[in-house]
């Protein structure tokens, strides 16, 4: 049997376990499970996966060889999200070989602060590319490019192919890509993905949001005294200093502790998985937010703009949370102004 044999080969240097798909292996044991090895060796050949090292296997990978196995697979199926993952992965391949580069990067400056590189512009193309010949016609909302027309009026890409720049730039590992989809108007579909972790958030309405094959949620503390709130700081030659300072002297006052991470869509990610119970920020862009509103909502949780409205695309801000906790942030920004 050529899993058999396989196996063999492989045992005197066996692979490090997947984290999720094999939660009964030890913190930094190696994995001499059959299954593991078989699995991931015809993934290997499959072509989805690039090692049987990485701490991910590709979904599709998973997809296609899991249930053989007994293994867990994504909860999201969908053509669609096939799609979104997909480009994701193929354009957080290039990112995360630029990070390594990072100091060689060539970077042209956009505004003060606020700097664009090379490995920005091309995963934007990568991720246009891929998405266009997926789902020829719909519209785009792009960082770089700006808004591009299609035929298809009812839907619409909201892209952001590097948020966290300046982190990149710097050599922090906290960035992403994010891809929202909205149909007549209303959001269907949100992926985030970290490709130096490849930690990967997907959710589609209605269907719940997850982080790989791990179901979220919000979450569940009541008293903001208690809870751990993200923000957005407006970095030199953005407007709203003074607010955001009145904010967070009132933010300070109740609750427990703040953080500011420097990647909005991460920020949104980590309410979504209940690592923050709460966050809010001002003067974001359409393809900040796209999509981890919906991860948000799919996980259970509270959305608005920041003065309470529906209109976080439009007004470009938000204030999130669980139920309670939203209440309770959002009467302390709207105090503070």
């Amino acid at each position: 049997m050529r899993g058999e044999v396989i196996g063999c080969a492989l045992e005197a240097n066996p692979p490090a376990p997947h984290p999720t798909l094999f939660p009964q292996a030890g913190r930094g044991e190696r994995c001499r499970s059959f299954t593991c090895l078989s699995f991931a060796y015809e993934a290997y050949r499959w072509g989805s996966a690039k090692s049987t090292e990485s701490p991910m296997i590709p979904l599709v990978a998973t997809e296609a060889f899991g249930p053989k196995y007994g293994i867990a697979t994504p909860m999201i199926r969908s053509a669609l999200m096939n799609v979104m993952t997909a480009a994701a992965l193929k354009a957080g391949r290039g990112l995360k070989r630029d990070f390594g580069e990072v100091e060689n990067l060539q970077v042209s400056v956009k505004g003060p602060g606020d700097f664009v590189s090379a490995a920005d512009r091309k995963a934007e193309k990568t991720l246009f590319e891929e998405l266009s010949k997926a789902r020829p016609g719909y519209g785009f909302v792009l960082e770089e490019s700006g808004t591009i027309e299609g035929p298809d009026k009812s839907h619409t890409w909201y892209i952001d192919p590097l948020d966290g720049t300046t982190n990149f730039l710097h050599g922090l590992p906290i960035f992403a890509i994010s891809i929202g989809l909205s149909r007549e108007g209303q959001l269907v579909a949100g992926l985030i993905y970290n490709p130096v972790t490849e930690s990967m958030y997907i959710a589609e309405k209605g269907q719940g949001a997850y982080l790989n094959n791990r179901r979220l949620r919000v979450a569940a503390r009541r008293d903001i005294g208690e809870a751990l709130i993200g923000c957005g700081i407006p970095h030199l030659g953005k407007s709203g200093h003074g607010r955001f300072k009145m904010e967070l002297s009132a933010v300070m006052a109740r609750a427990s502790n703040l953080r500011r991470l420097g990647a909005a869509a991460l920020d949104l990610c980590f309410v979504a998985s209940g690592a923050y119970d709460g966050y809010w920020e001002r003067d974001l862009k359409p393809w900040d937010l796209a999509a981890g509103t919906l991860i948000i909502r799919e996980a259970g949780g509270f959305v608005s703009d920041a003065d309470g409205g529906p209109d976080m695309l439009a007004k470009g801000s938000i204030c999130a949370g669980n139920e309670t906790i939203h209440s309770q942030l959002l009467a302390l920004i709207r105090s503070a102004g």
